[in-house]
């Protein structure tokens, strides 16, 4: 396993990458011209759940694994969760970077959400809003919990370790359960 020395330097880089991580996807999504890069773009947002999903998946298993003392297995898991938490990253930014974003309800596809539509899914839409800005902002503030997660941990500062993942772990689950609920939500209003 990989070790990391405990210094404020690698401290500072893990607060410097919690704030540009947000600040780099609000200012990708207000891109107003996107940079279509080609029809398989349109894949990733359900690649991107099948990751939320498989990301879950690997933090209860390695719950479990931590649970009955299985230390490697539970530092594998979580390492292959860590790095599909990073390739969803990317896939995300590159899929909104080339695609507008899809709005729930917009059946038509206009970009609009007409009256008519509003009506459609008056009684969905608080869920969904609900939902999605729950995803949205425990998103952000999950980022440097995993970060020092990993930090304490390949640093070997295990009693620290272990208090962050009191929060991480719920935090982190909700956050790919709740991109899983998001894309299952809006699915049916991409317009591909």
């Amino acid at each position: 396993m990989i070790t990391v020395q405990p210094n404020k330097a690698n401290r500072n880089l893990i607060v410097i990458i919690s704030i540009i991580i947000p600040i780099a996807v609000a200012i990708l999504l207000s891109i107003p011209h996107k940079f279509f890069l080609g029809n398989w773009v349109y894949h990733l947002p359900r690649f991107n759940a099948f990751i939320n999903t498989a990301t879950a998946l690997l933090l209860v298993l390695a719950l479990v694994a931590i649970k009955m003392k299985k230390i490697k297995t539970h530092q594998k898991l979580m390492t292959v969760g860590f790095f599909l938490g990073s390739l969803f990253l990317i896939t995300y930014i590159i899929y909104h970077f080339s695609v507008p974003s899809v709005r729930y309800g917009d059946i038509n596809h206009d970009g609009v959400l007409s009256s008519v539509e509003s009506s459609e899914i008056t009684s969905t839409r608080g869920l969904y809003l609900f939902v999605l800005i729950s995803h949205i902002i425990l998103s952000i503030g999950v980022v440097p919990f995993v970060l020092f997660a990993f930090y304490y941990s390949l640093s070997g500062m295990i009693d620290r370790h272990k208090k962050i993942v009191k929060y991480t772990f719920p935090l982190w689950l909700y956050v790919s359960l709740s991109g899983v609920m998001v894309y299952l939500m809006i699915n049916p209003y991409y317009p591909f």
